[in-house]
């Protein structure tokens, strides 16, 4: 148990008594700080180190067995996200981290930077889009590595890679070139690397505030200190639907508050609304068995049975989907005050539809699904 051992303080408070911690925060916090994240593209580095002080982050990861509690952390990202799915996205770019680095065989990196990115002490994000569409036919892998002594010197561009700074982490995913063969290999990264520089390259239509860079590596070093996996196709098909199914979170608190906005005009159209086809209780059932769903396959997140990753990537698919159902109802239930700038309502159907276009896309997921039909 040494490896985990010091996470298990950030663990230590039972689940529920997190997700209701990360919820008092999140009221007290995000309302305030919404539209700024929105419009000014303003990043809540204090709230999500205070999640990770909660224990937000934590809960999901594996220590000395396989036996994870990843709902805990999609229902603190479900918290949060009923304000912000900005805020919700970047909770979603640490777990993610964090699942990276306790789901390898890298004892080293827990006992430091895990432990870290467990309580919130270090930032970081996921880096795994490319990988992720490559490993699928999708896209080339955008990293090229090079084995030098000590580790390897990799290079590349990477578009999009969100809750970044100066002194956060990313995981990612380098080929390597070995004689006629090729490999992939998967390491923790740190921003601050010689070589490694963030650039800002657009702006969204929603979710500016996720400090999300382009990551260009001009033959930056990376120690075999910080590899967790070599090569890493077996691994990322280890943490393949732990990774798919936190994303859940994001869509669990933006659905939540769509229902709560569809709810909140009853009373003044409610006379007119009756005739809109989506009505709350439609999503409120639609929500729960997604919900349902979830956590019965968050249950054995690490099992390899074709059938089970079918069902998660269903879920996934489903989740994307309900989302921007959701928020096109709640647009239409709100009519014209859900039209005006810094109205809720425009803001979480600009949100919804990156739940239905982030790393799985819908579009992925779709793809994916038919090749395992054949």
């Amino acid at each position: 148990m040494l490896d985990t051992q010091t996470v298990m303080r950030s663990k230590a408070r039972p689940g529920a008594d997190v997700v209701e911690a990360v919820r008092v925060v999140s009221a007290r916090e995000l309302p305030s700080l919404v539209n700024q994240i929105d419009v000014e593209g303003y990043y809540p580095e204090s709230v999500m180190r205070e999640y990770g002080r909660l224990g937000a982050y934590a809960h999901h990861l594996p220590g000395a067995t396989d036996n994870v509690d990843l709902l805990t952390s999609i229902n603190a990202m479900a918290a949060a996200g009923e304000h912000c799915l900005s805020t919700s996205f970047c909770m979603w770019c640490q777990d993610a981290l964090g699942w990276y680095i306790f789901a390898s065989d890298n004892k080293a990196l827990k006992i430091g930077v895990g432990a870290k990115v467990a309580d919130g002490e270090i930032l970081g994000g996921t880096a795994l889009s490319n990988p992720m569409k490559a490993l699928f036919g999708i896209e080339p892998m955008r990293l090229k590595g090079k084995a030098v002594e000590g580790g390897y010197v990799v290079k590349g561009l990477l578009p999009y890679v969100s809750n970044l700074g100066a002194d956060h982490y990313f995981g990612g995913i380098f080929e390597v070139e070995d004689g006629a063969a090729k490999r992939n290999v998967m390491a923790i990264i740190p921003c601050a690397s010689e070589g490694l520089t963030l650039a800002e390259n657009t702006r969204f239509t929603a979710l500016d505030g996720t400090r999300t860079f382009c990551v260009q590596m001009r033959d930056v070093f990376v120690p075999e200190s910080l590899v967790i996996a070599d090569p890493a196709e077996t691994y990322v098909k280890r943490i393949r639907a732990g990774f798919v199914l936190l994303q859940a979170g994001m869509a669990f608190g933006l659905i939540r508050d769509c229902i709560r906005l569809i709810e909140q005009t009853k009373g003044p159209l409610g006379h007119v609304n009756k005739y809109l086809e989506i009505q709350p209780e439609q999503l409120s059932e639609q929500l729960a068995g997604m919900e349902a769903a979830v956590a019965k396959l968050c249950a054995t997140p690490f099992e390899t049975d074709v059938g089970y990753w079918r069902a998660v990537l269903e879920a996934r698919l489903a989740a994307g989907e309900a989302s921007v159902a959701a928020a096109h109802a709640a647009m239409l239930h709100c009519g014209a005050r859900g039209y005006v700038a810094n109205a809720p309502a425009q803001r979480r159907l600009r949100e919804a539809y990156f739940v239905a276009i982030v790393t799985p896309a819908t579009k992925q997921l779709r793809k994916m699904l038919a090749d395992m039909a054949h």
